[in-house]
């Protein structure tokens, strides 16, 4: 894989689509509808799918792809390829709160090696460069030059309390029991795949997520929060954690700073 242009298309495509998602949030009403599994999608979710997807199948026609969108059409499982949320965190969204986001990321052997991740209401754009370090670019971003960038890198933990960001939409009693068993100097909550970035930022130490998810709601933050030294392992025994799974459905997991010392479940 050639890495530059890999991570040139996948910042340009995140960048597009992120208008073409803003153009629907902007209107005085959007319809929602509800997918088999009851979750809700919009047009701008599928806008931005078909625009990415189109973008990624011309650039790297040799490539698996896999969205959320077509997750249903994509036959076996595959260790190398590349998945897609055009728009992780619709409920935000559909509320108007502006902690969605764009994720793009490339997978290979099962590992999430490089990825995008853009937050168009809140005007961040965090992805991994060609030789895999991670950084956050400054606005105003323009599709063909590339803006001020600053490299991320997780904070050292200080386990006497740590910082912690959890699920906004949904948050339940098992995580606030988990998360319980921490010495917490604060929390924050945060939508979408940003809750990775905000790890990777150093702005938060650990983020457990004990919920359903989808291996296209996770990767591209993982590649990010990976390329600045982080870490994220399964719940359930703390292995590591892969991609390519039956179905593509996550376990339980955990994402955090390196030297946090992780409570077993």
């Amino acid at each position: 894989m050639d890495f530059e242009h890999l991570m040139q298309t996948m910042r340009r495509l995140a960048l597009e689509a992120g208008d073409r998602i803003m153009e629907v949030y902007g209107a005085p009403d959007f319809e929602v509808k509800l997918k088999s599994d009851t979750s809700p999608v919009t047009a701008a979710d599928e806008v931005a799918d078909a625009h990415i997807s189109a973008g990624l199948k011309q650039a790297f026609p040799d490539v698996a792809l896999v969205t959320e969108e077509q997750a249903a059409s994509h036959g076996q499982a595959v260790s190398t390829f590349l998945i897609v949320d055009p728009l992780d965190g619709t409920k935000e969204f559909v509320q108007r709160r502006g902690d969605f986001t764009v994720n793009i990321a490339y997978v290979e052997d099962g590992l999430p090696l490089r990825g995008v991740v853009y937050a168009p209401a809140k005007g961040r754009l965090f992805y991994t460069l060609a030789d895999g370090r991670s950084v956050e670019e400054a606005g105003p971003f323009d599709k063909d030059t590339v803006g001020e960038l600053s490299l991320l890198s997780v904070t050292i933990p200080d386990n006497r309390g740590l910082m912690v960001v959890a699920s906004k939409s949904h948050r339940d009693q098992a995580t606030d029991d988990y998360i319980a068993r921490y010495a917490v100097r604060d929390m924050t909550s945060a939508g979408s795949s940003l809750k990775f970035c905000l790890v990777a930022a150093g702005e938060a130490d650990l983020y457990p997520r004990l919920g359903r998810t989808m291996e296209w709601d996770t990767a591209a933050g993982d590649a990010v929060l990976r390329g600045a030294g982080g870490e994220m392992v399964r719940f359930d025994d703390h292995s590591a954690f892969t991609y390519g799974k039956p179905g593509f459905e996550n376990p339980f997991f955990i994402a955090y700073a390196p030297g946090v010392l992780l409570v077993k479940a």
